[in-house]
């Protein structure tokens, strides 16, 4: 198996000299992606490195980090590559963890894998509150959206993939910027590739986060909504009629239906000053509680509907066959 690193440098003059020279000898490409950086990245690194596995590719324009990856990922298919490692050139990941990393694909147990740093209690101690908190909502909104019931830590970058797999990926459309390893596993989902955590620590400094809460949260959001609309659509009417389809219409419709009788009910009942009655009541209340137990059951079936056979062993099997 061939083996490259691509690593986004956008402003990681202090660090990523370092990040290189800690890459093991099993990578045989690292592709650092200058991503139209103020700093000259890409000429610092041409100057200054020893190593002569980097290849140094440049963006015309600042793209973000899925922009830059997405350059490498190009790279990657055209130069033949089998595996792709994303490692950020801030400092932040340990390129000595790789392997764990890349042996889940080596042994066709997955076809993506990506970092956790939730997955110890130790590993979160460096980590601050308000990083921790916002990355535990994220993780809930990308299981709701993207349907990796089994990942945590979403917007961690550290990352492996089989270029097989990227193969069937619509890279042009990949989200560029902060949205883009959340899109990713959304991609993934949609193609049914099988996703595995990797256990990591957090690094952390003084380092200020360029992710403004309160700018992103609200592109954040729809984005999430958009991604859990198209994954319905797409997994539950379009690609297959299934029980969770049958669970999830039910659900719906038996909740709007005593929302809207028992809400209107109140409203005739507090104009005419005369309590509803028990009929009335149990009218409304029945398709509520129905439809909640609807969606649950949905939920449940979402959760236990996750891929289990790894895309690029069934995409292996094709080439032997050709």
């Amino acid at each position: 198996m061939r083996i490259a690193v691509a690593i986004p440098c956008y402003k990681v003059l202090q660090h990523v000299l370092g990040v290189i020279e800690a890459i093991g000898p099993e990578v045989e490409v690292i592709y650092a992606v200058d991503d139209a950086c103020p700093e000259g990245s890409g000429r610092f690194i041409e100057q200054n490195n020893r190593d002569p596995r980097v290849r140094v590719l440049y963006n015309p324009e600042n793209r973000g980090v899925g922009g830059a990856i997405v350059t490498a990922y190009q790279a990657a298919i055209a130069d033949g590559m089998d595996i792709v490692v994303k490692i950020d050139g801030d400092g932040q990941m340990n390129p000595t963890l790789l392997p764990k990393f890349v042996r889940p694909l080596l042994q066709k147990r997955a076809d993506y894998t990506k970092g956790n740093r939730f997955y110890r209690p130790e590993s979160v101690q460096g980590m601050p509150p308000m990083r921790l908190f916002g990355n535990g909502a994220l993780s809930f909104l990308t299981k709701l959206s993207c349907g990796y019931w089994n990942v945590m830590d979403p917007t961690n970058g550290y990352t492996a993939i089989r270029t097989q797999v990227l193969k069937e990926l619509p890279l042009e459309k990949l989200e560029q910027r902060y949205f883009f390893e959340t899109d990713m596993l959304f991609r993934l989902n949609t193609i049914r590739a099988v996703v595995k955590d990797i256990p990591m620590d957090s690094v952390y400094a003084d380092e200020e986060s360029n992710l403004k809460i309160g700018k992103i949260l609200p592109e954040f959001l729809r984005k999430h909504l958009s991604r859990l609309w198209r994954r319905y659509v797409y997994n539950y009417i379009v690609r297959d009629f299934n029980v969770g389809t049958l669970y999830s219409l039910t659900g719906i419709l038996s909740f709007v239906f005593g929302s809207i009788f028992g809400i209107s009910h109140w409203i005739m009942s507090s104009q005419n000053h005369q309590p509803a009655t028990s009929g009335t009541v149990m009218l409304a209340a029945l398709p509520l509680l129905a439809g909640i137990q609807f969606l649950v059951a949905f939920m449940h079936y979402d959760v236990g509907n996750l891929p289990t056979e790894p895309l690029s062993q069934n995409l292996d099997e094709e080439i032997l066959e050709s």
